[in-house]
């Protein structure tokens, strides 16, 4: 399983601390996943301390288990999951920029390894440079050359033309006073789109 970056974390954990506050059943599995190794270690001897706790002190009444600081199982997963969220909250910056580090370490890798093999295979400068540009494109990453390219997925693509012919069929299915007002209501759209310069 890939590894959460803090802000998927982030999310993880306010959904579990809902769910727990909410008195919904978690597998250990589930919250153990979430903690680094010494969060985990953190909730065992929390939960061993009130073993402990309640062994050693007998309470009777609520008020005296709350005095003696007794906690639930879950009570004390909530803690931990609260410290949790707010050592993830408190990484939040310096997980961006190490991801954004890794991010541009990735394009350069890619730049310069494809440029060299294009200049290996005695390519121009130019042609070299525009192999490199588009093998980051490729690859979903920044052109160097500043050059925004859109790219769609074959999926995109599908979902486009199945709604162009989604489209075409309602239209062929119009009564002649609803083609009137869509006509209308597509001139509109039209003239407001227009700059104010090019309508005088």
């Amino acid at each position: 399983m890939p590894k959460l970056n803090t802000e998927q974390l982030m999310e993880r954990l306010e959904r579990r601390i809902h769910q727990l506050e909410l008195g919904e059943e978690i597998a250990a599995k589930d919250i153990k996943a979430l903690l680094s190794a010494e969060q985990q270690q953190q909730l065992v001897d929390a939960l061993a301390a009130q073993v402990k706790l309640k062994k050693n002190k007998r309470a009777r009444t609520d008020a005296e288990k709350q005095a003696l600081g007794w906690k639930s199982i879950r009570e004390v997963r909530l803690d931990v999951l609260r410290s949790a969220l707010n050592a993830a909250n408190d990484d939040l910056l310096s997980d961006y920029q190490r991801r954004l580090r890794e991010k541009e370490v990735r394009q350069a890798k890619i730049y310069l390894r494809e440029y060299s093999d294009a200049r290996k295979a005695d390519k121009s400068v130019f042609a070299a440079q525009g192999a490199a540009n588009n093998a980051l494109t490729r690859a979903a990453l920044p052109r160097v050359d500043g050059q925004a390219v859109p790219s769609m997925s074959k999926r995109d693509k599908e979902v486009f033309e199945m709604e162009e012919e989604l489209k075409r069929r309602i239209r062929s299915e119009m009564t002649a006073e609803e083609l009137e007002q869509l006509d209308m209501l597509e001139g509109l759209e039209r003239h407001e789109k227009t700059p104010r310069k090019a309508r005088k």
